[in-house]
């Protein structure tokens, strides 16, 4: 364990005016959990996604969200083991050793720095729609403002913020759905002689169409918009009563997962046939205009509008937050580890938003930039999944390494390390899957970069006294750890 995390035993987070303020509702955590479920990719990348799987996609989406619930469960029991823990990459840090720490919070925040970076240039795409002369510069600048006031007052604002979001995206799915049944039961039919019916799901080469390869080419897709899912880890160390919230959230995973995701790809593909999805085109505006919803247009830019800069603001808030803890163990400078007198990270999240003004950099930038941005975007979801997979590791080390802690647990992971493995092998499903079209192979190539970087970086700060401290407290608490199995696998003869 940790120098810092030995100072604080399990259950007992400190409350003084260096860590943060457990200000977050239950309300707040579970539609934070919901938005961080929802992305901006299920209204306007869905069309692409069943225009290569069919309608397979909804298997797609289940598999993804089934496996992802149980690194979410693995989370859950770690961060409810120790309410000291501030994130995942706090408990890597403390289970693995300090390098899993750094590699996992510096990670995390590229990944949200890169995506915020893509929300902002989308969010200046959504206000042109109503606005086409307005000068690409002046939203995004107001943009990246406007979330910094709101996060600056205290951590409830942004609970309340994300509230909101989500409950426009929750609104817009469910009459997604609703609108979709309406027209199923009274057999509309389209322009073009396509019936609305539960059969277009199965009837034109079943629900496999496309064959294996194209099942394959969804999940390249699907898996982008599960990114944001491990948000609810980051509010950890915010949350008024986290040993009720947080299983509450996790919990709800798969029913959000079969509402928001399933429901809304089953409702869009029995009234429009999936031969008929055209792939830049969000699903969203087809059926709402197929519906008479002559405003559809407008609606689904405002729905979409709010999930970027629902997306946008989740990033400067889990960002400000990893870079506060990585200040506090020493992997970051000391200034960001300050909080101001609402318990706020301002350094942090002044940090985080002056790379968030790179978005300014490529919407002045051509068609070869904007595919480099692509590509980066995309390397950035590959590193969700490197996350994603140091919280299963972290989890394997919990359990050998503090096994009196996994049986006191209320909230046990499900299969336990048997699945971390079989959540694992999934995920080189994953990577198998991304080398099969040019683009995403030359991301998968390119990754490495971004961890040769880290090396080199951590071969730096690791040599720092405060970090060699740390080095020497970890090792002894290994060993006393495996002293005490060994002494107790004696015992038993």
């Amino acid at each position: 364990m940790t120098a810092n995390l030995k100072k604080y035993p399990a259950g007992s987070p400190a409350a003084d005016d260096t860590h943060l303020e457990r200000n977050l509702t239950n309300r707040h955590i579970q539609l934070i959990s919901i938005g961080g479920a929802i992305g901006t990719g299920l209204f306007m990348g869905s069309g692409k996604t069943i225009s290569l799987a069919g309608p397979s996609v909804v298997f797609v989406y289940a598999i993804i969200g089934f496996f992802l619930y149980f690194v979410m469960r693995a989370m859950g029991e770690i961060l409810l083991s120790n309410l000291h823990y501030k994130s995942f990459a706090d408990f890597a840090a403390d289970l693995i050793g300090p390098w899993a720490g750094f590699f996992v919070g510096w990670t995390y925040w590229f990944c949200w720095i890169v995506t915020g970076v893509a929300d902002i240039v989308a969010i200046t795409g959504y206000i042109s729609f109503w606005w086409p002369e307005m000068a690409l510069w002046i939203p995004a600048l107001l943009t990246i403002g406007l979330l910094l006031l709101l996060n600056l007052p205290s951590v409830k604002a942004f609970g309340e913020l994300e509230f909101w979001f989500a409950i426009i995206k929750i609104v817009a799915i469910v009459a997604l759905v609703a609108t979709g049944i309406v027209m199923v039961m009274r057999g509309f039919t389209a322009p073009n002689g396509a019936v609305a019916s539960v059969s277009n799901l199965w009837n034109d080469g079943g629900m496999f169409p496309t064959g294996f390869m194209g099942f394959v080419a969804g999940f390249q897709i699907a898996v982008f918009a599960f990114v944001g899912i491990e948000l609810v880890g980051t509010t950890a160390a915010e949350a008024k009563d986290p040993e009720t919230t947080l299983p509450r959230a996790i919990r709800a995973i798969p029913i959000r997962v079969m509402l928001f995701y399933i429901g809304a790809l089953v409702a869009i593909m029995m009234v429009t046939p999936w031969r008929e999805m055209v792939a830049g085109q969000s699903p969203f505006v087809s059926m709402f205009s197929l519906a008479g919803l002559g405003i559809a247009a407008a609606v689904v830019n405002f729905v979409v509008l709010t999930s970027a800069t629902s997306s946008a603001n989740s990033g400067i808030y889990s960002t400000s937050r990893m870079v506060f803890g990585l200040a506090q163990e020493g992997d970051a400078p000391a200034m960001f580890g300050k909080l101001s007198k609402r318990h706020v990270p301002v350094n942090a999240l002044l940090f985080s938003c002056m790379f968030l003004l790179s978005s300014l950099v490529l919407l002045f930038s051509g068609e070869t930039v904007l595919a480099a941005f692509t590509l980066v975007t995309t390397i950035s979801a590959l590193l969700f999944m490197f996350v994603w997979a140091m919280i299963l590791f972290s989890y394997m080390a919990y359990r050998k390494k503090r096994p009196e802690l996994h049986a006191a647990s209320k909230f046990k992971m499900p299969g336990g390390v048997a699945m971390c493995w079989a959540v694992l092998a999934f995920f080189g499903f994953l990577l198998w899957a991304l080398t099969q079209q040019p683009d995403t192979l030359e991301a998968l190539l390119v990754t490495p970069v971004w961890f040769a970087a880290l090396g080199l970086a951590w071969a730096v700060v690791r040599k720092r006294p405060h970090h060699l401290e740390r080095y020497d407290v970890f090792r002894r608490d290994l060993a006393e750890t495996d002293a005490a199995l060994d002494a107790a696998l004696n015992a038993r003869g």
